[in-house]
């Protein structure tokens, strides 16, 4: 069964392209698949193929200082989800194009899994502010799921997220609002973004939906969530939707 990963880590990197030919012979080594990105603020990775290959390429970023604190998430499938390996050299490891954005020494506050789940529980975090969640993706992506109740903005690209929001930006003046995505850089970035302009009550789901099924399952979530990848979408116990072996 191969095993998938999903990982960001944003780092200060002026050798973006020496790192994308050593990840690609990583990776082409042991026959892993899928998508990664390498950009001067850091790296996002998909993969996926056996496990000691996968666990190889990680161990090869996890040899680099810079990211020592790589956080994974895991998954299985019977299948192969992706086609073919693509290491890509981008200026954004995520396209946000706003100044500032990139957490190197900074982020947003977060709140974890469990206590948005507890906050979730209770209808308010504990301050008992209200709670309003705000989904950072697109509408292909919500529409396979998303958290009850969730604020979801009609988009199709992350880079239009703040105009959609500017509109609603009053009225979650009095919220605690949490934003939130697949694995947890778009609302990274998001996060930071609002807050320095001037949204101080928000906040990011540290790990994404993904995080979320690890550590809490489906509580308060509909549906399933979007992945970029054969598999198509993930249950609360991170099963997938398309999983066909060949």
């Amino acid at each position: 069964m191969p095993l998938n990963v999903a990982a960001y880590h944003f780092a200060v990197l002026d050798d973006a392209d020496a790192l994308a030919a050593t990840l690609h012979a990583a990776a082409e080594a042991g026959d892993v698949r899928g998508t990664v990105l390498v950009a001067p603020e850091g790296v996002n990775l998909f993969l996926a193929g056996d496990e000691a290959a996968v666990e190889s390429v990680l161990d090869v970023l996890r040899a680099d200082a810079r990211f020592a604190g790589l956080e994974v998430k895991r998954s299985w499938s019977r299948a192969q989800p992706f086609g073919r390996l693509k290491v890509k050299r981008k200026p954004e490891i995520i396209t946000f194009r706003r100044d500032g954005t990139t957490p190197f020494d900074r982020r947003a506050p977060a709140v974890d899994p469990p206590t948005l789940a507890r906050w979730i529980a209770q209808g308010a975090d504990d301050d008992g502010r209200r709670l309003v969640l705000l989904d950072t993706r697109n509408r292909e992506e919500f529409d396979y799921g998303t958290f009850d109740g969730a604020m979801t903005l009609p988009i199709d690209n992350f880079t239009d997220l703040p105009a959609a929001l500017e509109p609603h930006r009053e009225s979650l003046s009095d919220a605690t609002v949490v934003s939130f995505c697949t694995g947890g850089i778009r609302c990274e970035k998001a996060a930071l973004w609002l807050h320095d302009d001037g949204m101080h009550n928000v906040l990011q789901l540290d790990g994404g939906i993904l995080g979320y099924f690890e550590q809490v399952g489906g509580f308060g979530y509909d549906g399933r969530c979007f992945v970029f990848d054969g598999r198509v979408a993930l249950d609360p116990q991170l099963q997938p939707l398309v999983d066909d072996a060949a």
